[in-house]
């Protein structure tokens, strides 16, 4: 438990009873979809070049330079209560090194964790003005749990590639092979947040203060204008609203994101919450980072895979329950996909009897609105 005492060389630990987790491998907390991308991105054409190249080209000492002259650098002396709860957070998680953490002057809330040969923790100062002490205890934790898995390698690699993108687009060609790399990493990370969000559950362990730092990223801070009910069902009705063309909308939204959308990470935090696995290892019982080297790639694949099955039956999204339909051998498909992206267009489906027997299903067709009338928003 962390109790305000020195611990292998952390102290000034805040004095609340957190349970401590010795020894905890990243695997017990990182999502499924987290590992499945990883090493679907690892199997991408042309990565292990690029990977191998550009770590050894990416100017890291000068991006710690960069950091330690022109941003706050936390400790005793300069945002102690962060320090604090940095040095508990790995305390919590048993990271044995503190990776060094800043404090960037941007009014936009964010925290990242980057870095080839050792992870960096930054945190902007619209974040730290923005949530309370529990709220930024998960956010530190998150990011803590980003360095245990190692994510900080391919976050750098992403931010450096996406900069890259944007200065050779006018090479023919040449964009189109650095994009395709920069979305595969993006599906990734995206998928690597909800593992983070994870971690910092373990470390702040109050789902509450989680909740409310995901509003907050969401909504600003007006919480007594929130309601985490509330926030919940908006992500079921994200989850479950629209036709096919709803679906096709979605991925678009989320292709340029590096992060999920936050209703969907707190509906998928609270999930993982209430489920078996977070009690185990609240109770003590999970993987050690001393098994890792024995873990087996086959069984890693094996639950991935269980996950996406069991998540394409549960979901209400209107894709999934058509990938569900074509693998039960539902009948009449084409129709249910020509009704489905019906509203792409104004003219109704020719080839369907409405009850008038006229070949019109008798409602009211949605107008043009296409997917480029849809903006993502960040």
């Amino acid at each position: 438990m962390s109790d305000g005492h020195e611990h292998d060389g952390h102290e000034n630990v805040p004095s609340r009873q957190r349970r401590r987790f010795p020894g905890i491998s990243s695997r017990a907390y990182e999502h499924p979809a987290d590992r499945s991308a990883l090493v679907a991105l690892r199997k991408l054409s042309g990565f292990d070049t690029v990977f191998k190249a550009l770590s050894g080209l990416l100017p890291e000492r000068s991006l710690r330079l960069l950091f330690l002259s022109d941003s706050v650098r936390v400790s005793d002396q300069q945002f102690a209560h962060l320090n604090d709860m940095l040095r508990d957070a790995c305390y919590i998680l048993d990271l044995e090194k503190v990776p060094p953490m800043y404090v960037n002057q941007d009014p936009v809330p964010n925290a990242m964790c980057i870095g080839l040969d050792e992870p960096i923790i930054v945190v902007t100062t619209g974040l730290v003005e923005l949530l309370d002490e529990e709220e930024m205890r998960a956010v530190v934790g998150h990011e803590v749990g980003h360095a245990l898995s190692g994510h900080a390698v391919y976050r750098t690699i992403l931010l450096f590639l996406t900069s890259l993108a944007v200065r050779v687009a006018w090479i023919p060609l040449g964009n189109l092979a650095i994009m395709a790399i920069v979305t595969a990493l993006r599906e990734w990370f995206r998928k690597s947040e909800l593992s983070a969000d994870r971690a910092g559950l373990l470390v702040g362990q109050d789902l509450k203060a989680s909740m409310r730092g995901l509003m907050k990223i969401a909504g600003g801070n007006h919480l007594h204008e929130m309601n985490v009910d509330a926030f919940l069902k908006q992500a079921e009705e994200y989850e479950a609203g629209g036709d096919l063309r709803d679906s096709v909308l979605k991925i678009l939204n989320v292709l340029p994101r590096s992060h999920p959308f936050t209703t969907v990470r707190a509906a998928e935090l609270k999930k993982w919450a209430e489920s078996r696995d977070f009690q185990r290892i609240m109770d003590g019982h999970y993987p050690r980072r001393s098994e890792d080297k024995d873990t087996s790639v086959t069984d890693s694949f094996r639950e991935s895979a269980s996950h996406y099955a069991t998540h394409v039956k549960s979901s209400k999204d209107p894709l999934m329950k058509l990938v569900t339909d074509i693998a039960g051998g539902a009948g009449d498909l084409g129709g249910r996909v020509r009704r489905g992206f019906g509203g792409f267009t104004s003219a109704p489906p020719r080839d369907e009897p409405g009850p008038d027997g006229t070949g019109r299903d008798g409602a009211d067709g949605p107008g043009t609105d296409g997917p480029g009338d849809a903006g993502s928003k960040n």
